[in-house]
């Protein structure tokens, strides 16, 4: 668990500069830990960091669109994209 945190810190030093990439290494270092902690082995860390840069990275092209807003409708609380 240990070399785990230590190469999370590593990649988070070498973090990319777009807002996707950036959320995505946040994502797999949530998900890291998170799936570290609740199956106590390497291998749920690793798959709990994979989905969590694939959710960080989604999350972060969102923001990454200039031009673009996020809008929610107010009668059935959906979230949708499209242009300001």
């Amino acid at each position: 668990m240990k070399k785990l945190i230590i190469a999370l810190v590593a990649a988070a030093a070498l973090a990319g500069c777009t807002t996707a990439e950036k959320t995505a290494v946040g994502g797999a270092a949530v998900g890291a830990a998170i799936g570290g902690i609740a199956s106590g082995t390497i291998e749920g860390a690793a798959v709990a960091a994979a989905a969590g840069a694939v959710g960080g990275y989604l999350l972060g092209r969102v923001a990454d669109r200039p031009g673009y807003c996020r809008y929610r409708d107010r009668s059935t609380g959906r979230v949708y994209i499209d242009r300001c």
